[in-house]
């Protein structure tokens, strides 16, 4: 993930003071454990503006406005407290070529300053902190005691201190460029390597646009650079310089982030603010998305690895109650030939009852005939009681896995992230389980939801006809109780765990046999046999789909159902030719 370096800080925050400044708070929210929003409003606009201090994702910019849950963090509340009300009267940095800004609050502008919120984006050591006009600190998104650190440690009532200087050199525009060129080159490395050791305040990033604008490889050794390369190499740094000092910015996406100078830019973006909105929330988004998926993964393995050596515990113990009727025909045989038992024989051979086939029956020398059947009917009475008792476990253990593979089935049809609807989708499994029981989050906060059809997929029939495909239990669920009408067909593969899928008639609307196959592949192909050439899919009218009291998300029962065979490997191959043919997915 880029980092937000000097270079864009600067354009952040020159934009801020030309469009937010003054401006009045509002409210602040805080989004989670690292992000805060302020309300901003000035003359002519209202928005929030997003503080971060993740040790990944540091940033400030206008973003999206919070969701509609209570806020239940300290920090916020504290911010709230002191700020509510006053005038954002100036945004600027503590010093030069320092990723520090420092944001002053007022009754109204022109009046003094009552307030700071500074604001460091300096990486794993970002931090947000309140203090007075005088200096004194009220509150801090990260306290740092004395134990953890002895250089600086940042506690409440304390005066604020500015993060620990920068050693230079720094970059000017009035060094020339023999001497520019002497720093870079005085030990001989990648050239890369060498402008990072020679300055401070650089990033990777922005060496990187620059030797990239300048048309020279990274690791290309400095002895090595041409007349020609070293003066275009200096020429855009120059450029660049005086970008900074004039605030004049071109915010755009590169092929591996973004970058605000506008050099080799693939798409401009409409200005700094929408443009880190967007990488961050698509970066943050695709981070929680890998961890989410790869936990609940290794949840429900780990839950269907106990649960099916569970249910062979208890297939085991059937296996063995089979034998009841076993026991109780030799106890049958002992009682009817008793008299033939004399005293010390180990065992009986006794002719059975109906096939008269010989039955040899082990003894115990220390008991007779009589009482060794006795046992036997005892063992045939526990393993009968035993079948009872386990019937009822098995299915239980049976019912609970054709669920959570229903579960898994849904977490592999979101193989990747690629818009925000895959990780609601994602999140909507993650919260399921955790209703179910089935996953600990003592921090859990339900979100708001989107409309009920915002992330289903759709497609359509040969005719035209809209098909609708839930990516989870809850939109499986939604499909039955909420989106289908009379005139609907609902599918489902027959006995497989799969998505529901739901094509959309009108009054009098009859589909043909290629519009039923179509979804019969939608159907195989959203489910746990998308590998396999053919499945059984079944359809019926959603009147006959049925939620038994007390079921788990997406289990239901259905009758009057017609098969059809599903190819979904047909439908891959014509997703792999043209994606958007045979499948979009809609996003509002």
């Amino acid at each position: 993930m880029q980092p937000v370096d000097f270079t864009t800080l600067v354009a952040v925050c020159s934009d801020l003071q030309a469009h937010w400044t003054p401006a009045r708070c509002e409210q602040v929210y805080q989004l989670d454990r690292s992000t805060l929003a302020i309300a901003l409003r000035t003359l002519s606009r209202r928005d929030w503006l997003t503080i971060s201090w993740h040790p990944q994702a540091a940033r400030l910019h206008i973003g999206e406005p919070p969701p509609r849950i209570p806020d239940t963090f300290t920090f916020s509340q504290q911010l709230k407290h002191q700020l509510g009300g006053l005038a954002l009267v100036v945004i600027d940095p503590i010093a030069p070529w320092e990723r520090v800004l420092d944001m002053q609050f007022a009754r109204r502008p022109g009046d003094p300053t009552e307030w700071h919120l500074y604001v460091e984006i300096m990486g794993k050591y970002s931090n947000v902190i309140l203090t007075t006009a005088r200096g004194q600190i009220v509150t801090a998104a990260h306290q740092v005691s004395e134990q953890q650190s002895s250089v600086r440690p940042i506690l409440t009532g304390a005066l604020y201190e500015p993060p620990p200087a920068i050693t230079g050199p720094f970059p000017t525009r009035s060094e020339a460029f023999e001497t520019w060129q002497e720093r870079v080159a005085l030990i001989p490395g990648q050239v890369k390597k060498q402008i990072l050791r020679a300055y401070s305040g650089l990033s990777s990033a922005l060496v990187a646009t620059l030797l990239e604008a300048a048309e020279i490889d990274p690791v290309q050794g400095t002895e090595t650079l041409s007349d020609d390369q070293w003066q275009r190499l200096f020429h855009h740094w120059q450029t660049w310089l005086h970008q900074l000092e004039t605030a004049d910015f071109y915010p755009g996406w590169t092929a591996t982030g973004y970058s605000v100078l506008g050099w080799h830019t693939q798409t401009p973006a409409d200005n700094v603010q929408t443009l880190l909105r967007d990488y961050y929330t698509h970066e943050l988004n695709l981070q929680t998305f890998e961890r989410l998926k790869n936990q609940l993964n290794q949840r429900l393995k780990n839950l269907l690895k106990k649960l099916h050596t569970k249910a062979n515990g208890f297939s085991d113990r059937l296996d063995q109650s089979d034998q009841a009727d076993d026991y109780r025909r030799r106890a049958d045989l002992l009682m009817a030939y008793s008299h033939q038992w004399q005293p010390g024989m180990p065992m009986m051979s006794l002719a059975d009852f109906e096939t008269g086939e010989p039955v040899e029956i082990p003894l115990n020398p220390e008991n007779n005939a009589i009482q060794t059947a006795q046992k036997l009917y005892k063992q045939h009475g526990k393993l009968k009681r035993a079948r009872n008792a386990v019937m009822p476990l098995l299915a239980e253990v049976r019912s609970e896995i054709a669920y959570l593979e229903q579960v898994e089935a849904a977490l592999a049809q979101i193989p990747e992230y690629e818009q925000p609807e895959d990780l609601e989708a994602i999140a909507d499994i993650r919260e399921e389980l955790i209703q179910q029981g089935y996953l600990d989050a003592p921090d859990y906060r339900s979100g708001p939801r989107r409309s009920q059809d915002t992330q289903f997929h759709r497609s359509r029939t040969p005719s035209g006809f809209p098909v609708i495909i839930g990516r989870n239990n809850r939109q499986n669920d939604q499909l039955i109780s909420q989106v289908a009408t009379d005139y609907d067909l609902w599918f489902h593969t027959q006995e497989i765990p799969g998505s529901h899928v739901l094509l959309r008639l009108e009054a009098g609307q009859m589909p043909s046999d290629a519009d039923l196959q179509h979804v019969a592949d939608l159907a195989a192909f959203f489910s746990r046999a998308r590998q396999a050439d053919q499945v059984p899919v079944v359809y019926t009218q959603p009147q006959h789909v049925y939620k038994p009291k007390g079921a788990r998300p997406g289990m239901v029962i259905y009758k009057h159902e017609t098969v059809l065979w599903g190819q979904p490997q047909r439908l891959k191959a014509s997703t792999d030719k043209d994606p958007g043919q045979a499948l979009s997915t809609f996003a509002h």
